[in-house]
């Protein structure tokens, strides 16, 4: 299940992606905490309609959200500790095990922020690697959501390189409740730092089209919008 990434250079020309093409690449998003069932129902059908990787949203919804897409294309993702990353090891574990029964096949885990800045590096890969035991059996897939706009560039290069070490698939720039929301630089630098057998999610502020082709452009394979729908409208049926 692991997704390859694109390993694009710095400073590449946005592809032209074609409207099937990108929504393949997109988590059909809706995280707010006023959510609805009916809106998750929509998200649902939407995710269908048009081919999207996943539907990404809250952990009291993954029942609902596996049982509408049984059988479809696009599979369940849910966020673990989110969005501050700051729950024990424990309970992200049990978290992640929960979801998993419920029928998620994605995991978005925030890393433990404040364990990073304070040097408590072996706990940051703890808390990773949890999740990812106990996605393995099912094989789902484990995105860590770094939250770069409170990193450093050197912060994001050790996130990215504990992720790893944790056995993580992804990593995702962003929960989209901090400051700050996906950037081209610190998309080229996750990049960078996993190399092109993992993958990269840009999540945060992608609204349209263009930005989204920039993210490729920049070396993301997966891309987090709560504005799908608005990015697709952008798009021509076929590449360019």
């Amino acid at each position: 299940m692991e997704d390859r990434g694109s390993g694009a250079p710095a400073g590449a020309t946005p592809p032209a992606l074609g409207r099937r093409q990108l929504a393949g690449l997109i988590d059909h998003t809706l995280l707010k905490p006023e959510a609805t069932p009916e809106q998750v129902e929509q998200l649902c059908r939407e995710a269908v309609e048009h081919g999207f990787a996943s539907v990404c949203i809250n952990p009291v919804y993954v029942p609902l959200a596996a049982e509408l897409l049984a059988g479809a294309g696009p599979v369940v993702c849910t966020v673990i500790d989110f969005p501050l990353g700051a729950g024990s090891a424990a309970d992200k574990a049990r978290q992640a095990e929960a979801a998993l029964a419920a029928g998620a096949r994605e995991l978005d885990v925030v890393q433990p922020i404040g364990l990073l800045k304070a040097g408590r590096h072996r706990e940051v890969v703890a808390h990773l690697h949890g999740v990812v035991a106990a996605a393995r059996p099912a094989g789902a897939l484990v995105k860590v959501i770094l939250e770069t706009g409170l990193l450093s560039p050197e912060e994001i290069d050790l996130s990215c390189r504990l992720a790893l070490e944790a056995g993580a698939d992804f990593v995702k720039t962003s929960t989209g409740f901090g400051p700050g929301g996906a950037t081209e630089e610190a998309v080229r630098r996750m990049r960078a730092a996993v190399g092109p057998g993992k993958g990269v999610k840009a999540s945060g502020g992608i609204r349209d089209y263009e930005a989204a082709c920039r993210m490729v452009a920049a070396g993301a394979n997966r891309i987090g919008a709560s504005a799908s729908l608005a990015i697709l409208a952008g798009a021509p049926d076929e590449p360019a």
